[in-house]
């Protein structure tokens, strides 16, 4: 039980945040957390973490390693999409067939070219000018 302490201990002292939904999944030596919190703006997301179970053999103890994964809403289908692909791939052996979105152009801004004016200087230029001071 000590174990399982440690994880709820560790997992206490990432909770920054407001925690609103939380679910475990155990998946034999690794166990993942699907944490949705919230900004102090009341903007969700999702933190996934993995923690695996390792043995420490100079000190003779378990301990857990942390894997964190912040998911932000604005990337929900896309992380989706691709998890939905993979997933597909490695059960059937076939890649999907997507075709991504051409990222959108924002009309609404003009770009100003950036002109810097500049003289072209050698370096026996310098040389000579400080040998006449």
């Amino acid at each position: 039980m000590e174990d399982n302490e440690k994880i709820d201990r560790d997992r206490d002292r990432d909770r920054d945040k407001e925690e609103i939904f939380s679910r475990t999944v155990r998946a034999g030596k690794r166990t993942y957390f699907f944490d949705v919190k919230a900004t102090i703006a009341e903007e969700r997301y999702l933190t996934i973490t993995e923690s695996k179970r390792r043995f420490n053999n100079e000190q003779g103890k378990f301990f857990y390693e942390k894997h964190k994964l912040f998911l932000y809403r604005e990337d929900f289908e896309k992380f989706v999409n691709g998890l939905n692909d993979a997933i597909e791939f490695i059960q059937t052996g076939k890649a999907p067939e997507r075709i991504e979105p051409e990222p959108e152009e924002n009309h609404d801004t003009v770009e100003t070219p950036v002109t810097t004016k500049h003289t072209d200087i050698s370096f026996d230029d310098l040389s000579a000018a400080s040998e006449e001071k």
